[in-house]
C-alpha cells in the first residue's frame, strides 16, 4: 500500500516537473483534476515556472516529509508554550491542536501566496484586503440582527453590540493572522518578480545591442579589408597577365582562388556559425591568394582533424586571425614567414583553435599581451555572444619567434565528418 502511494506521489512530482519545464506537455496530462492543474501551471510566466520548478526539485520525495516533520515539531513546541502560558484555559490537546491547525493553515496559505502572487497583484490586493476585512464585521452585525429577531426579549442595541464584538474579533483574527501577512508576502514577492523581470529584460537588451555592435564592427572590418585586399590581388593578376603565356596559368589560378575566397566569405558573412571545415577552406583560399602575391615569402599549413571538421564556430574568426598574422607578422618581415592553422580537442573537452606565424612578433612594450585592435575586439565579442561567456582569445609571443593566437571555446560533437584540410 505504501509503495503504491509513493509511486503515485512520485509520478505526480515527475509530471509536474515535466510541465514546468515544457508547458506544451500540459495537454497530454490525463485525468480531470491533474489536467486542470497542469493547464494552470502552463499559464505561469517563465520566471514563475522556474521558481516553482526549483521549489519542487528541492522538496520532492523525502524532502517534503522532512520539512513537514520539522514544521510539526515547531508548531507542537508553540502549543506547549501556549498551554504553559494559559494552563487554565487550554488543555494539552487543545493547545497542540490549535497551534498545529493555525500553523499548517498559515503555512499552506503562505505557500499559496508564494506562487500565486502575480494573480493577487493583478486582482488589486488592496481592494481584496478591504473586502475581506469588512465582510467579517458585516457578518457579525448580521448575526446580531438575527439574534434579535430570534429572541424578541433581547434589546436591539444589545444584540447589535454583541454582533459587532463577534465581527470585530473575526476581522482582527482574519486581518492579523491571515490577510496582513499574506498581503505582505504577495507584495514583496511581486516586487521581487518585477525587479527580476526588469533585470532579465535589460540583460536581453544589452545582449541584443552587443550583438548588433559586433555585427556592425564585422561589416566595418570587412569593408576596410576587402577593397585593399581586392585591389592588390587584381593588381597581381594584371601583372601576371602582362607576362603573356608564362604568367597566364598563374593568373588563372590566382583568379580561381580569389573567386573561391570571395564566394566563401560572402556566404559566411550571412551566417552566425559555420563548420570548421568551411572556415578552414575559406582561410586556405585566402592564404593561396596571399601566397601568389607574396611568393616565396609566405608558406602556410592547415591541420584539421577529420573528427572536428563539422564542429560549429562563429564565422570568420579564424580568417580575422589569419589576416592579422599576414598584415602584422609576415608582410613586415623581410624574410617573410609561415602561417600555421590547427584545431585540437583538449583533455577538458574544449576546442582549441590556433593561428601561429613566424613573422616579426609583437613589438617590445607595444601591443598588450592579449592583443588589441578592431579585428581582435570583434573576435572576442563574437566569441562571447555566439559561443559561450567562457570562450577566450589569447595572443602571445612564440618562444621560437612570431606570434601565437589561440581561441578556446566549448565543443559539442556533431554527426558527420569531412576529410582533413591540409
Amino acid at each position: 500500500m505504501w509503495k503504491k502511494y509513493t509511486d503515485w506521489y512520485r509520478a505526480i512530482d515527475d509530471e509536474t516537473l515535466l510541465v514546468l519545464r515544457q508547458p506544451e506537455m500540459a495537454g497530454q496530462v490525463s485525468g480531470r483534476l491533474r489536467g486542470c492543474i497542469a493547464r494552470k501551471l502552463a499559464t505561469l510566466t517563465p520566471i514563475e515556472r522556474q521558481q516553482f520548478h526549483d521549489f519542487m526539485e528541492k522538496y520532492r520525495g523525502a524532502g517534503f516529509y522532512i520539512a513537514a516533520a520539522r514544521m510539526l515539531l515547531l508548531f507542537s513546541a508553540i502549543g506547549v508554550l501556549l498551554h504553559l502560558m494559559l494552563p487554565g484555559e487550554l488543555s494539552w490537546g487543545q493547545a497542540l491542536g490549535l497551534s498545529n491547525g493555525i500553523g499548517f493553515a498559515m503555512s499552506w496559505a503562505v505557500l499559496g501566496v508564494w506562487f500565486n502572487y502575480r494573480k493577487l497583484a493583478r486582482r488589486k490586493i488592496r481592494l481584496l484586503m478591504a473586502l475581506m476585512l469588512l465582510l467579517p464585521f458585516l457578518a457579525g452585525l448580521l448575526i446580531g440582527l438575527l439574534t434579535f429577531m430570534l429572541n424578541p426579549g433581547m434589546s436591539l442595541g444589545g444584540c447589535m453590540a454583541r454582533g459587532a464584538r463577534i465581527g470585530g474579533y473575526a476581522t482582527a483574527t482574519a486581518g492579523l493572522i491571515y490577510l496582513v501577512p499574506m498581503s505582505i508576502v504577495a507584495v514583496w514577492r511581486n516586487r521581487q518578480y518585477e525587479a527580476l523581470a526588469l533585470q532579465l529584460q535589460q540583460e536581453a537588451e544589452r545582449d541584443r545591442l552587443a550583438r548588433a555592435l559586433s555585427e556592425s564592427q564585422l561589416r566595418l572590418l570587412r569593408a576596410q579589408i576587402e577593397p585593399h585586399f581586392l585591389f592588390n590581388t587584381l593588381g597581381a593578376v594584371q601583372q601576371l597577365a602582362e607576362q603573356g603565356a608564362q604568367g597566364a596559368p598563374r593568373a588563372a589560378a590566382l583568379t580561381a582562388d580569389l573567386i573561391a575566397f570571395l564566394r566563401a566569405s560572402l556566404a559566411e558573412m550571412r551566417s552566425e556559425q559555420v563548420t570548421l571545415h568551411s572556415e578552414f577552406e575559406m582561410v586556405a583560399a585566402y592564404l593561396r591568394v596571399m601566397q601568389a602575391r607574396l611568393g616565396t615569402r609566405l608558406a602556410f599549413s592547415l591541420d584539421l582533424p577529420a573528427a572536428l571538421a563539422q564542429a560549429k564556430i562563429p564565422s570568420m574568426i579564424l580568417l580575422t586571425l589569419a589576416e592579422n598574422a599576414i598584415k602584422h607578422g609576415i608582410e613586415p618581415a623581410l624574410r617573410g614567414g609561415q602561417v600555421m592553422l590547427s584545431a585540437a580537442l583538449l583533455d577538458n573537452g574544449r576546442l582549441r583553435l590556433r593561428v601561429q606565424d613566424t613573422g616579426v612578433g609583437l613589438p617590445p612594450g607595444g601591443a598588450p599581451a592579449q592583443g588589441s585592435g578592431l579585428g581582435l575586439d570583434n573576435v572576442r565579442s563574437r566569441l562571447r555572444l555566439a559561443s559561450d561567456p567562457s570562450a577566450s582569445l589569447s595572443i602571445r609571443d612564440d618562444e621560437e619567434g612570431g606570434v601565437v593566437a589561440e581561441i578556446v571555446l566549448p565543443y559539442q560533437p556533431e554527426t558527420g565528418s569531412k576529410e582533413s584540410t591540409a
